[in-house]
């Protein structure tokens, strides 16, 4: 197994059998990236000097040391230039098109809210923002068993609540216990069950969790996936009443209590959410040097731009292609920072057998695909900001490989229609929608509002589905509204969009992810998937690994799983006063302690 055979290299490295230079270039043959390999090289090296955080650095036989919080952060400026800040205080204002869902960890499940929690909250270790691998957080180190299943994590023993408490390992596990109650709402819950066989706190300081196997993305799957929450503001509320609680809705602060850099200050829905400098945060060299971070919902598109071209936010999410001249041609110096996202947008088709809809059958499933022209779309709605999705693994990932790719749902309304007519649904009366045992195809199609690619990708959809006999009723609706209903399986067709920073998609495509599980929002289900996805999960060799990748997303994608359109590039746009202001596929303003403003 990788593992073994990584600690085996670790210790000879350890013992001068290997120098650097030949330990990474043995630990990238293993499937090790090159920047993690020289990470844990940089860590081994290090070992006979203890971390300042933490009295027992050094691991003990028979375990694989992480590298330290203090390494990644030196690796991190060698990574990144951060200018250093002129000036303290000041407020930044991201425009968002759409709010917030929760400011509950457990509960969360849109990437906005990411923005505040991951802000407020710590994990106990996180996927870094330059490649993805994992490194510490709210624990110093962590270290990995020669059974290449136990994971121990040694917390900071200065970490504390925004209220003074210390944070321990039973906040830990509470936490996940929250997260893997049969009672709990948490999305996440598949992933954890899936993948945890047990966990516990060793004493205050450490905490220890066993996978069900050796597992590639262990933590990519777990103790990165959830922030940490306080045992003592939410121990005594059910796991049942979290999604409702007063510290989810904002409307009690005294329950929103993180460890993060920053602490809530308001959450107004539909208007705002404000965070502010935590000066007393545990980790004093990364307090924040500005006041002030706030999201501001406006969510038509054009107020947004609006509202970043005079001054009053300082970026903006959700910037449509079509407005990027004209935040090149306002003179304002605004800059455009691009990149390739880890994300995608699709139609949703509800194909829960139980509700017996439309979408249950699989040709209908396939005709709508083939009903939609995306290289249309990347280039006259995305103006080229984007990638036609072929297959399920976007550009980013690791898995990406069109050519493998058994189905291609090309362009071509004669296929679509005859499958359509294969399955019974004619157009009997001649209105142009088609319909079987009296059943009109017409229904809604549910889209979040204020959402620029939305509002242009949906008229056109229409036009499409309607050349073929299907006729959809659009129907925008706040972000919150809309989540609500999806997951409660109240709806037949929604536009949607999702980013997804690993290319194991089960929590996406499992029968076990259902809500609220998990995010198999079209509630479809193939045993065939979830084989090979099983296999994948335990698969350590990363070539087998990719190829097990690439064969279950060929049997949900010939399953037209999801209505998938568009693979997306994203495009921010910063006002020159704010400083230091970093975007990647792995964080959105993953900088934002670092972020400093230019004084007027």
């Amino acid at each position: 197994m990788q593992d073994h055979r990584l600690s085996a290299l670790m210790r000879e490295l350890q013992s001068g059998a290997l120098d650097r230079r030949a330990f990474v270039q043995r630990a990238t043959a293993l499937g090790v990236s090159a920047s993690a390999a020289g990470m844990i090289a940089r860590s081994a090296s290090a070992q006979d000097a203890s971390p300042a955080a933490s009295p027992a650095a050094s691991p003990v036989a028979g375990t694989t040391r992480s590298i330290t919080r203090d390494e990644y952060l030196a690796w991190l400026r060698e990574q990144v230039t951060f200018e250093e800040a002129e000036n303290e205080g000041g407020e930044i204002i991201l425009a968002s098109t759409t709010d917030i869902s929760t400011l509950n960890p457990v509960t969360r499940g849109d990437v906005v809210a990411l923005l505040a929690i991951g802000n407020l909250f710590n994990t106990l270790a996180f996927q870094n923002p330059i490649d993805g691998t994992m490194v510490p957080d709210l624990a110093d180190y962590w270290e990995v068993a020669d059974d290449g299943v136990t994971y121990t994590f040694y917390l900071n023993q200065n970490a504390t609540w925004h209220d003074g408490v210390p944070v321990t390992a039973d906040d830990v596990v509470m936490t996940f216990d929250a997260v893997m109650s049969p009672d709990s709402a948490s999305p996440l819950g598949s992933e954890f069950t899936g993948s945890v066989a047990s966990y516990r706190a060793i004493d205050e300081h450490t905490f220890e969790i066993v996978s069900l196997s050796p597992m590639a993305l262990f933590l990519e799957k777990t103790v990165a996936a959830i922030q940490i929450m306080p045992k003592h503001i939410w121990g005594e509320i059910p796991f049942a009443e979290w999604g409702s609680a007063p510290g989810s809705t904002g409307t009690d602060p005294s329950q929103v209590i993180g460890s993060g850099p920053f602490r809530f200050v308001e959450w107004v829905l539909g208007s705002h959410v404000t965070i502010e400098r935590n000066p007393d945060y545990w980790l004093p060299d990364r307090v924040p040097h500005i006041d002030r971070f706030t999201i501001r919902v406006i969510a038509d598109p054009n107020s947004a731009l609006q509202s970043l071209l005079v001054g009053e936010s300082d970026t903006f999410r959700g910037l449509a292609p079509t407005q990027v001249d004209a935040v090149k041609e306002s003179g304002l110096g605004l800059e455009l920072i691009q990149y390739d996202s880890l994300s995608w947008s699709f139609f949703l088709m509800n194909a829960d057998k139980e509700k017996q809809g439309i979408f249950t059958d699989v040709n209908v499933r396939r005709a709508m695909m083939y009903a939609v022209d995306r290289d249309l779309i990347v280039d006259s709605i995305l103006d080229g900001l984007g990638t036609p999705a072929v297959g399920v693994q976007p550009p980013g990932s690791p898995a990406y490989a069109p050519e493998e790719v058994t189905t291609v749902y090309t362009y071509d309304l004669e296929l679509a229609s005859a499958m359509l007519e294969e399955s019974g649904w004619v157009d009997a009366d001649g209105d142009g929608v088609r319909e079987k045992d009296g059943v009109k195809f017409r229904m809604e199609f549910l889209y979040i509002e204020g959402v620029p690619i939305f509002d242009q990708l949906i008229p056109y959809l229409l036009q499409v589905f309607g050349e073929v006999g299907v006729e959809v009723i659009p129907q925008a609706l706040p972000q919150p509204t809309l989540m609500e209903r999806v997951l409660a399986g109240d709806f037949e067709l929604s536009m949607m969009s999702i980013t997804w920073t690993l290319d194991d998609l089960g929590v996406l495509y499992r029968c076990d992810a259902m809500p609220p599980a998990g995010f198999n929002l079209a509630r479809h289900c193939n045993e065939e998937y979830d084989r090979l996805n099983t296999l994948s999960l335990g698969e350590m060799d990363p070539e087998k690994r990719r190829q097990l990748i690439i064969d279950q997303g060929n049997v949900s994608n010939d399953d037209a799983h999801y209505g998938l359109l568009t693979f997306g590039k994203a495009v921010v746009p910063v006002n020159p006063r704010a400083r230091n202001v970093f975007y990647s596929p792995y964080g959105e303003l993953w900088s934002l302690s670092d972020v400093w403003v230019r004084p007027e």
